[in-house]
């Protein structure tokens, strides 16, 4: 028996930046052989990620460790004839090929399904778009801040009434995207277990961003009145964060009924809250929504966010702090479920990685390795596949490699 479920499975990385190369991340770590293929001399923006505006300065190239790791890296000119037949040649010995290059240009290479196919009829052909495989923005280009975040609706959604809406963070839609190429591969997989056929899998950005705004578009798809629901948008008193002496921000929104709403009165010393006549019932709780709001806030303003949590705790309350996300490092419960593991590789320079969500406890999982320099592993690559030496330096002389 493999060590790995995915030991044997070979894939082919040919995507750039974060979600599509995120999915490939997720089969290596399971065992898959994944070779990242990349272009000579520049290779995936995704190495050069951790340095941008906007992102943490640290010590290390971490974005590259996180979503890098566990893969051979190849530098392969793919413009080029050449290039073109070693990729010909890979395909015809792989099991999964992930792309995420624009249409335009898949098409210029051939690099799109119907071109690899005919090169190997159990392929699973792994396709991400921005805006998805049909339509009048196929060809269109995108990232997760314009696709998943703004395209969806998702970033005027996130947002108090009155606010502008807000950029989202790197890769917050890339990496769930990720964990859905993943998902439709391994369906995949299933599939061509069962029935020996190959097949394409495809996702989108848009189709990401907007699965992650069904909770209000699907009201939008079954006729919801939106003008009443962007009106009223003042969130009631248990659906809004408060501030504490410390100034962190608490969350009261799993109070769902009057048994935890008196709960956590009394554990606020509020009780006579109850008897303002503004408050009476729920529905005027709801009606004076913002009111009892503000007179939480100038409750919960006196005590800090430790002193809050300790009386709330011996009420059994569910409210929680707003995390800062500097305290994940040494968080125990990220910790101890492994949502974050210290790398078996000491060449790994990054103390902690962010693992995939994705646990099954009778499938070991290969810990995080140091993700490969630009064609690191190009020579034992092209000698798998039957290039001597000779040929090797040929094609660098040729700066196909």
């Amino acid at each position: 028996m493999s060590e790995y479920l995915f030991s044997g499975l070979k894939v082919i990385d040919c995507a750039t930046v974060i979600a599509a190369p995120a999915a490939a991340m997720i089969l290596a770590d399971f065992g898959a052989e994944v070779i990242k293929i990349e272009q000579p001399g520049e290779g995936d923006m995704l190495r050069k990620l951790s340095s941008y505006a906007g992102t943490p300065d640290a010590d290390s190239n971490w974005f590259w460790q996180l979503d890098g790791r566990n893969k051979k890296s190849i530098a392969l000119d793919l413009k080029t004839p050449e290039g073109q037949e070693i990729l010909h040649k890979l395909v015809r010995d792989c099991d999964v090929f992930i792309t995420n290059q624009p249409y335009s240009v898949r098409e210029s290479i051939g690099l799109t399904y119907d071109d690899l196919k005919p090169l190997n009829d159990k392929l699973i052909y792994a396709s991400l778009t921005a805006y998805g495989e049909k339509g009048p923005e196929k060809y269109r280009k995108g990232f997760d801040q314009l696709a998943y975040w703004a395209r969806s609706g998702l970033m005027e959604l996130m947002r108090q009434r009155g606010t502008r809406p807000t950029q989202g963070l790197p890769g917050m839609g890339d990496h769930p995207t990720g964990v859905s190429i993943y998902a439709g591969i391994v369906t995949a997989l299933l599939h061509r277990e069962r029935t020996g056929e190959g097949g394409m899998v495809h996702t989108s950005l848009l189709a990401n961003g907007l699965w992650s705004a069904a909770g209000i578009a699907q009201g939008v798809m079954a006729g919801g009145d939106m003008p009443r629901y962007r009106e009223d948008r003042i969130p009631s008193a248990m659906m809004r964060v408060y501030r504490t002496k410390d100034d962190r921000w608490l969350q009261f929104n799993m109070v769902r009924n009057e048994e935890l709403l008196g709960l956590l009165l009394a554990a606020m010393d509020a009780l006579d809250l109850l008897n303002d006549e503004r408050f009476a019932d729920p529905d005027l709780m709801y009606e004076n929504r913002e009111a009892l709001g503000l007179a939480l806030q100038a409750i919960v303003a006196i005590k800090t966010s430790e002193e809050w949590m300790a009386i709330f705790d011996g009420f059994e309350l569910p409210v929680n702090v707003v995390a800062n996300v500097e305290e994940t490092k040494t968080d125990q419960q990220i910790l101890e479920n492994r949502m974050a593991v210290v790398p078996d590789d000491e060449d790994v320079d990054v103390p902690l990685v962010i693992n995939h969500p994705i646990k099954v406890t009778s499938v070991p999982q290969v810990g995080p390795k140091r993700a490969p320099d630009l064609g690191e592993q190009t020579d034992e690559i092209l000698h798998a596949i039957g290039y001597d030496d000779a040929a090797i330096a040929a094609l660098r002389a040729k700066s196909v490699i």
